[in-house]
């Protein structure tokens, strides 16, 4: 949606899409991508280019990193809560409730037995992941409540991470 001259509200762009999406529901497939790449010299660092975005991913040096960049749990937690935050604002103009702050802390329990192989009975990922949202504004408590629920129902992180997806893998040898 572009509105000549201004700079859309979000309200705005939220309505945009949401017309936009409802009259031609097949423009709703995006194919958001990835590439990531080892440092060479270095044991863990990887480069990471997300569209015009670049960043560096590595572990902290008491896994046998650099500690060069958050390591890709700390990502995971930064997407969920990034994407709750997103999602919040998304809802809150969607649903024409005011957010004055917010801010989401994510965290979870790891047990690296499982990443290293020590246990093969330990999964190698978090065992859950908590949030904390906290939010201030104007708004009557069941207000924020019903943007919690809609935040809940709609954050694609948040979707991905409780109803989980297939991976598949491809692998090329390269000479």
């Amino acid at each position: 949606m572009t509105i000549t001259g201004t700079v859309p509200t979000l309200s705005q762009t939220v309505e945009g899409f949401s017309s936009a999406l409802t009259a031609s529901p097949e423009a709703g497939t995006i194919t958001p991508k990835v590439t990531t790449q080892h440092q060479s010299g270095t044991a863990t660092t990887v480069t990471v280019q997300a569209g015009p975005h670049n960043f560096v991913i590595d572990e902290p040096e008491t896994l046998g990193g650099a500690n060069a960049g958050a390591n890709p749990v700390e990502h995971l937690l930064a997407s969920l809560a990034t994407c709750q935050v997103i999602t919040y604002q998304v809802w809150a103009a969607k649903l024409g409730i005011t957010v004055e702050t917010l801010e989401v802390d994510a965290h979870g329990d790891l047990d690296i037995r499982g990443f290293f192989g020590v246990d093969d009975s330990v999964p190698a990922g978090f065992n859950a992941i908590n949030t904390t949202v906290r939010i201030s504004g104007p708004e009557s408590a069941e207000r924020y409540a019903e943007l919690s629920a809609a935040v809940e129902a709609h954050c694609p992180v948040g979707d991905t991470l409780t109803r989980g997806v297939s991976i598949n893998t491809d692998v090329e040898i390269q000479p």
